[in-house]
């Protein structure tokens, strides 16, 4: 895998959309309005997905659409599977009940027509151990380096397996989702903290405990030219974008609105340096209700 990004992303549209209560536990950026019907949400939730997917469209990238199940509220952001070259697909182990159910036989089917070989691990789900693909794992396909935030929903275990397989040299470390705060839990997500693209990569050094921030930072910076987010950006969802490409191969970043415009003018200049455009579109429910955001609901598909 020398490529960084692909043209090719599969999406879920959602078939229910509320605040997932089996993900509250450790998703903080989740936020709960039960005075707002289920109903109401979704068509929110439904206008906000298809109106980034045919942004996507427009700029040249290639979107294979899978429609979700009702029974999962979080199906929209695909963290059940991974592809890599070669026609393979790995199956995830997944915290959650209602997340592991994501796992339905109809995206299986279609997207074993692409990836034939199947690395199955959702037996470690009987472990307690889990690896919630890119989710849990941020990769620089070109350097062979992977990073992983360690979390209820990503096992040390996991990611070091992961890393054996790919051949890749990981970085594991801490995080904290309100350092110095009330809360101590980590960050859920490491695709919430940090994006590597071919050339430049983002990240938010303050969520990383103390004693691994260094290492991890000085790490990235070897191979990239880095934007380091604040913690009220990470809130704003900076760091959870991605790297696709449009026609032509141009390289794309995609991201919400609300985490584009928290960027910084000196952060939009490291930006245009190493992207031909940003594509951006407001996703405030899938934000506020599911804790994701862009990169969240994009699958990349190698």
């Amino acid at each position: 895998m020398s490529e960084q990004s692909t043209n090719h992303l599969l999406m879920i549209e959602p078939g229910a959309f509320y605040a997932n209560p089996q993900t509250m536990e450790t998703n903080v950026y989740q936020l709960e309005d039960e005075a707002e019907d289920h109903g109401v949400i979704l068509k929110r939730a439904l206008q906000e997905f298809r109106t980034f997917r045919d942004k996507l469209v427009e700029n040249g990238v290639n979107i294979t659409t899978a429609l979700g199940h009702k029974d999962c509220p979080d199906m929209v952001f695909p963290n059940w599977v991974a592809t890599y070259a070669g026609g393979k697909m790995m199956l995830c182990p997944m915290l959650n009940e209602n997340r592991r159910a994501e796992r339905t036989p109809e995206v299986i089917a279609l997207l074993q027509k692409m990836y034939p070989e199947v690395i199955d691990w959702t037996l470690h789900e009987d472990e307690g151990l889990y690896l919630e693909s890119t989710g849990s794992i941020c990769s620089d396909h070109v350097n062979k380096i992977a990073y992983a935030g360690l979390s209820k929903r990503t096992s040390r275990e996991m990611a070091e397996k992961w890393a054996q397989m790919m051949g890749y040299e990981i970085e594991i470390f801490d995080t904290q989702s309100d350092p110095g705060g009330d809360s101590a839990k980590p960050v859920y997500h490491t695709d919430l903290l940090m994006y590597i693209g071919t050339g430049m990569a983002a990240i938010c050094p303050p969520c990383i405990v103390e004693s691994d921030r260094a290492r991890v930072v000085d790490r990235i910076k070897s191979t990239h030219e880095v934007i380091e987010l604040s913690m009220e950006q990470l809130q704003a969802f900076c760091g959870n974008a991605l790297e696709v490409r449009g026609e032509h191969d141009v390289k794309i970043l995609a991201i919400s609105s609300a985490a584009y415009e928290a960027l910084t003018e000196d952060q939009l200049g490291v930006i245009g340096k190493h992207f031909e455009r940003v594509v951006h579109s407001p996703l405030p429910t899938l934000e506020k209700y599911g804790g994701g955001s862009a990169r969240c609901t994009l699958l990349e598909l190698f």
